[in-house]
């Protein structure tokens, strides 16, 4: 008994231990953490673009692609930009990173390992594929393609690739680089101005999605015109201090006197599935920016797959650079009214409105310090002012009336640019272009410009639509897209002699401003709740579908004058036959009864003239030829005078590069180029 007891003694803190416990556990003490800029966008990738790899793929090119471009602009140089896309194999990328490759001991590891019942049933499958396709191919039905085998596929089998751009622009100073491409969230592009940018991160994240998938640094080549050296850096990022990390810092002889940048960075990604979004990232790009030259190469060692693509440059004519502005006093919060206050160099509250926010000028400053109350005056020290007084400040700011700001600060591509870009790329047999003019959406300035085309190579059925931000292709989430929307739901394309799903329709359409209206995480696309960015595209697009509707008309009519002279040419010999004979008639009896005082001389001369033969039927058939085409001609002049269209047929001219040193004097406007050579 004593032992029983004895053990069950001894087995109960083992129950008790099984058990829940009695005593509640104690938390453990939370302890404040930070992160890095660099650490969030790593952890949040998708934000940024880089939601798998074969978008980070597609989102490092276009990064590198527009930072070029804004390079070469700000020099005023014609970009010429090469893009090339190297596909490394694993063993390729083992010896890049020092890793030597080994065999398989256990298979049955492995995510695609096959065992012998599912190689059994795959073999039985492929089996009876093979005899139904032999069994289609005696009966003449169509054979269709096997579809590959869908195995399990892990990690270890991603696809590596080397993405290199070089481009001929401003390049970057020596000392810079390193922060530049190792600082997430410091760069040039910050400011109150229209970027191509949309987070500012450009080539940055593309190094923390390499330090991600394959640890392998950036390698950045730059030269400035003022050098005479080339800059070398190979580098990666401290994700968690956000500082870079240098591997190699150098200067190198510039033998060839070249200015611009080269970035080279190797990532996992995906060719296959990206492909097409690539591509189609790069021609939108020709579109947009026919001024600029682009040479896009993926290298593969499979030579099927191999590509490359040159974009050709179309003309010289490029935008101006867009200017950074002021902010307007309605589109700023109670954070920016701080900022600026810290940071401005003006004493008075006076001299700081006018100068650090657009459209208040003197007078109308002064009506504002005026409004803000007995504790504001002109000389007031800017520094000074309270947390109170700045809400004050910021109340008014929303309240009271200002002037609507310009667009003189924005770029848009121009329809000059706009129009030989579409028919650049897409061939279009006609196209109209339109601009509108600046509008204001919450205090900031923009600019709508659009493009219609019909017909054209490699244009699909339909509507086939091209969106553009601040003069960056916008290739995802097209469906919500306030471009989209207006252009499938809000525009009767019947009433402009187009079918909508019949005809081969091209819609362009281009907004730049200080401030793109993105939604969504990724910025992929213009939300259509914003009524003035809405009605801005629909007025632009309607504006396209009247030019291209008065060419419409005029290709109809001149098909039915065609048809009509067709028609009449046709019963041209009948009616010279009936009237010759006629003719020949009178003139017998005429020639019998020697009677002309009932008959005017000149009938009675072209009588003699039918007798004597000098008048034919052939002779009939050409004056009656000539009458046709006399008609025609009185009925277009009469339907140009109408209409007031007085267009003669025209040629497509292209301004094409002039020779380095040419000297002439340019004439701009939104459709045309004038240029007087000296």
């Amino acid at each position: 008994m004593s032992s029983g007891g004895e053990s069950s003694e001894e087995e109960s803190p083992v129950q008790n231990k099984k058990g829940k416990s009695k005593t509640p556990r104690k938390p453990k003490t939370s302890v404040l953490k930070q992160k890095s800029p660099a650490e969030f966008f790593a952890e949040n990738k998708n934000i940024a673009g880089f939601d798998n790899p074969g978008k980070s793929l597609y989102t490092t090119v276009r990064e590198l692609v527009e930072n070029a471009l804004d390079s070469s602009e700000s020099i005023a140089e014609l970009p010429f930009v090469e893009v090339t896309i190297e596909e490394i194999n694993k063993s390729k990328f083992n010896s890049m990173i020092g890793l030597i490759d080994r065999e398989r001991i256990d298979e049955a590891l492995y995510g695609d390992f096959e065992t012998d019942k599912a190689r059994e049933k795959r073999l039985a499958k492929e089996a009876r594929f093979q005899e139904t396709q032999a069994k289609n191919a005696a009966l003449g039905k169509k054979v269709k393609e096997p579809t590959a085998s869908k195995g399990a596929k892990g990690r270890g089998d991603a696809s590596f690739y080397r993405v290199t751009c070089k481009d001929n622009g401003r390049g970057m100073p020596h000392d810079d680089i390193p922060n530049m491409f190792g600082r997430v969230l410091s760069g040039t592009k910050y400011g109150l101005k229209q970027t191509r940018g949309k987070f500012g991160l450009g080539a940055k994240m593309a190094l923390i999605w390499s330090k991600m998938s394959t640890g392998l640094p950036i390698e950045i080549s730059s030269s400035m015109k003022s050098q005479s050296y080339t800059t070398f850096c190979r580098l990666d990022i401290d994700i968690h201090r956000n500082i870079p990390h240098i591997h190699l810092h150098e200067k190198r002889d510039d033998k060839e006197q070249w200015h611009g940048a080269e970035i080279q960075v190797v990532i996992e990604g995906n060719w296959t599935t990206y492909r097409s979004k690539i591509l189609h990232y790069m021609r939108q790009m020709a579109v947009i920016t026919p001024y600029a030259q682009f040479m896009f190469r993926f290298v593969s060692e499979t030579p099927d797959k191999n590509v490359s693509i040159s974009f050709a440059r179309r003309t010289d004519v490029m935008p101006a650079v867009p200017l950074e502005t002021k902010h307007h006093p309605s589109a700023v919060d109670l954070l920016l009214i701080k900022r600026l206050i810290a940071e401005t160099s003006k004493p008075h509250l006076l001299q700081f409105l006018q100068h650090e926010f657009v459209n208040i000028g003197k007078a109308h400053a002064e009506r504002l310090i005026g409004e803000m109350g007995p504790d504001f005056t002109p000389k007031t020290a800017v520094k000074s002012l309270t947390s109170q007084q700045i809400v004050r400040m910021h109340q008014l700011f929303r309240q009271a009336k200002f002037d609507d700001p310009s667009g003189d600060c924005l770029s848009p591509a121009g329809e000059y640019n706009l129009r030989l870009g579409i028919i650049k790329e897409l061939h279009p047999d006609m196209v109209a272009t339109y601009t509108a003019s600046a509008q204001v959406f919450e205090g900031h300035p923009f600019i709508v410009e659009a493009g219609v085309s019909l017909g054209g190579k490699d244009v699909k059925q339909g509507l086939n639509i091209f969106r553009f931000a601040n003069r960056i292709p916008l290739l995802f989430e097209q469906g919500a897209d306030v471009v989209t929307r207006t252009a499938m739901k809000r525009i009767n394309w019947n009433s402009y002699k187009i079918n909508q799903t019949q005809d081969k329709i091209g819609v362009f359409v281009s907004i730049v401003s200080t401030k793109i209206p993105f939604k969504g995480t990724g910025k992929e696309y213009i939300g259509d709740d914003i009524s003035e960015i809405a009605s801005a595209v629909k007025t632009c697009l309607r504006q396209c579908c009247s030019q291209l509707k008065t060419k419409i008309v005029k290709r109809i009519q001149a098909r039915e004058q065609q048809e009509r002279k067709r028609s009449l040419t046709k019963y041209l010999d009948d009616a010279a036959g009936g009237i010759y004979t006629i003719l020949k008639e009178a003139s017998d009896q005429q020639a019998k009864k020697k009677q002309r005082t009932e008959i005017k001389d000149e009938d009675v001369e072209f009588l003699e003239k039918v007798s004597d033969r000098l008048i034919t039927k052939e002779t009939l058939i050409e004056m009656l030829a000539q009458h046709v085409e006399q008609v025609d001609y009185e009925m277009a002049m009469e339907y140009a005078t109408q209409s007031g269209v007085r267009e003669e047929p025209r040629e497509k001219i292209y301004l094409q590069a002039l020779e380095p040193g040419t000297k002439f004097i340019e004439f701009c406007s939104p459709n045309f180029v004038f240029r007087l050579f000296q």
